[in-house]
């Protein structure tokens, strides 16, 4: 079983979308057994009293209205010992692998990419700043249908 975490700055928006869809390509393509998928957020911005907050509204609505049925997430915090846990960290921006190198001390066995490298390159749309879910949704859509073909040749 192929664990991955898919990884942002605060894991209410990009990162919890893209596990959302990726479980859903993953689900559609029966392959439910061969993975183990969750996400988690550099930054501890959003969590307080020890709990984290919940997908961001505007991101939950962008996968209602694909038609995506999840159950709740809240947020979760990416720790260095996540690195043995796990088989491959996805980040959504160059901001977010710099974040998991620093949290990690690097990347000794190459666990570290970006969304898009499985793409077109480039880093996803964050949303946050520009309101622009769809475009946030179109990128990690378009990279995690790539990233699962790549993973399953």
């Amino acid at each position: 079983m192929l664990k991955i975490m898919f990884v942002c700055h605060g894991n209410i928006c990009r990162s919890p979308m893209a596990e959302i869809i990726f479980k859903d390509i993953v689900k559609r393509n029966h392959r439910e057994n061969d993975f183990y998928i969750a996400s988690s957020a550099t930054s501890n911005e959003e969590i307080y009293r020890d709990r984290g907050n919940p997908i961001y509204p505007p991101a939950k609505a962008e996968l209602k209205k694909h038609g995506y049925v999840f159950s709740e997430h809240y947020v979760t915090l990416l720790k260095k010992t996540d690195y043995e846990n796990y088989d491959l960290f996805v980040g959504m921006d160059s901001a977010n692998i710099r974040n998991m190198m620093r949290i990690f001390g690097g990347d000794p066995n190459g666990k570290v990419r970006k969304l898009l490298d499985y793409d077109t390159g480039g880093d996803v749309s964050d949303p946050w700043y520009t309101d622009r879910f769809d475009l946030a949704y179109s990128d990690i859509l378009r990279g995690c249908e790539a990233m699962f073909e790549f993973l399953t040749k």
